[in-house]
């Protein structure tokens, strides 16, 4: 495939992405009667910025291609110039030829002397974080209030007397009883506490606990072979005599971790110390043009770099897994993924789900037909190098270079799988306008287009709508990216990090039978 964004006419309202499409994209609003001489058709109706223009006629049943991948089929009869939305492109299984490792090739990693560096904070077992929390965890919702009340006690005007600690962040989640004592729910939750508890950007933590919760403490420090020391500590509710005493024993425990968290110092770190989680929502028509492909070329130096980039969202991928399957380094590799999709089709069969065809109101009004168009552009984010890996939700990312992790398509249920994974970045691109952000790891939300980007200008990192705009290619725009992910992961903060954008957002899959 080809991709000719940077060749594009500059005053051209449309975007030509390969040579073999039937399709070219508005990148502004399209009146009625408007020329595409690039095209040499006629629009022959309005078309909104990121929707779609048919160039030629199609005939009902044919596919619809954009870069050159089937996105759907003509609903009926299509005539050049026009408008292709989901008014008349039908949602249809795709044939896909898996070809698993056909494509793979090795990355050449950097020497590690030329690699790029920031300046990170080094912990005790050789990992590397880039920002330096206090935790307040809670084994089941029944001790959220204690959990949040330790936390908001050590607010802004507290910790100026520990100024190398970011905050003191609570991390509530509303599961831990009322469900099986064994099984995937369980150990899902438990791998995802224990991987923020164990994480870089984690200094220290306190796990409170009601007493009689069903992901009983002990048994949960057994299993994540967790222990108790001088940066972990634990109170229990009913051990200590109720609320008010948990919420004193907490404060007090938090108290006698600061000035050894407070102790660090940012110094110079290799880039291979980087994972990033790669993450969209409110995606448009532009999305996968612009903000998607960018992060894809920043993934892919960050990865020449020795770092890692965490691909999620199975069901956003669904019609292109087999893209994937193409590049990954072993057909086992490969099988896993396709394993992972079988389970999301079974799980969600006869369900009103995404991956069933029909995407988000509002991606829907940004330009994305279908689910198939979504994935598409969703994949882009990964960039060109091998698979490396597959991994289930949360589990610990420790293969570098480009992997895969299985979640959901929720942005705040995902971004937690990644960063329990290990991720301490979050890059999240969005045509719409997410004002995501997260903890322990700062979000980098990047805009697909402009207009957004002036509208939100104080939740938008870097806008990339300069590519449609002609103003910078995508290789100059993945090179700012990971300008930025090197500037972030050295201590500045996001927007979102600056707004205090994260508590909320920390959200295990809730995955299970409750009762």
């Amino acid at each position: 495939m080809t991709e000719t964004l940077a060749e594009t006419e500059p005053r051209s309202p449309v975007l030509r992405l390969s040579p073999g499409d039937n399709i070219v994209v508005a990148i502004r609003e399209i009146p009625a009667g408007t020329a595409l001489p690039t095209e040499g058709v006629t629009a022959n109706h309005d078309v909104p910025q990121g929707h779609k223009v048919a160039t030629r006629p199609i005939q009902a049943g044919a596919p619809i291609l954009k870069f050159e991948t089937v996105i759907g089929y003509a609903a009926h009869d299509i005539a050049a110039g026009d408008w292709l939305h989901s008014h008349n492109i039908k949602f249809d299984a795709v044939e896909k030829d898996y070809a698993f490792a056909r494509d793979y090739v090795p990355t050449e990693i950097l020497p590690p002397e030329q690699r790029a560096t920031f300046q990170g904070i080094k912990r005790a077992n050789g990992k590397v974080g880039t920002r330096n929390y206090i935790g307040l965890f809670v084994t089941v919702n029944c001790s959220a209030t204690v959990a949040r009340k330790i936390a908001n006690y050590f607010d802004e005007e507290r910790m100026e007397d520990w100024p190398n600690v970011d905050g003191v962040i609570p991390f509530i989640h509303e599961s831990g009883c009322g469900m099986e004592l064994t099984g995937e729910p369980m150990d899902l939750l438990r791998r995802t506490l224990a991987g923020y508890i164990r994480h870089p950007n984690m200094v220290g933590a306190v796990v409170c606990s009601l007493g009689c919760e069903r992901n009983n403490l002990v048994q949960f420090f057994e299993e994540q072979s967790l222990a108790e020391g001088k940066m972990l500590h634990t109170v229990t509710m009913q051990h200590v005599g109720g609320t008010a005493q948990a919420i004193k024993d907490g404060k007090a425990a938090v108290r006698t971790m600061l000035d050894e968290a407070n102790k660090i110092e940012r110094e110079p770190c290799s880039a291979e110390h980087i994972t990033i989680g790669m993450q969209c929502g409110g995606s448009d028509g532009l999305s996968g043009l612009t903000a998607n492909p960018a992060l894809g070329r920043a993934a892919d130096i960050l990865i020449r770099n020795g770092g890692t980039a965490i691909l999620s969202e199975t069901p956003e991928i669904f019609g292109v897994e087999h893209l994937l399957t193409r590049r990954a380094r072993s057909e086992a590799v490969g099988r896993k993924l396709v394993e992972r999709m079988d389970w999301w089709l079974e799980y969600t069969k006869g369900k009103d789900t995404q991956i069933n065809g029909v995407v988000s109101p509002g991606n829907n009004a940004g330009g994305l037909a279908n689910v198939l168009e979504k994935s598409l552009g969703g994949s882009k984010k990964g960039g060109t190098t091998g698979l490396m890996e597959v991994y289930r939700y949360a589990e610990p990312v420790v293969e570098k270079g480009f992997v895969f992790m299985d979640t959901p398509g929720f942005d705040p249920v995902s971004a937690t799988g990644q960063i329990a994974g290990g991720a301490n970045l979050i890059c999240f691109t969005t045509g719409r306008g997410s004002c995501f952000g997260s903890y322990p790891s700062p979000t980098i939300k990047l805009a697909s287009n402009t207009p957004m980007f002036t509208k939100m200008v104080e939740d938008m990192d870097i806008n990339c709508g300069e590519i449609v705009d002609g103003t910078k290619t995508l290789d100059e725009m993945g090179e700012d990216i990971f300008q930025h992910i090197l500037r972030i992961a050295s201590g500045e903060k996001s927007k979102s990090e600056a707004l205090g954008v994260g508590e909320e957002e920390f959200a295990p899959w809730p995955i299970g039978v409750t009762g």
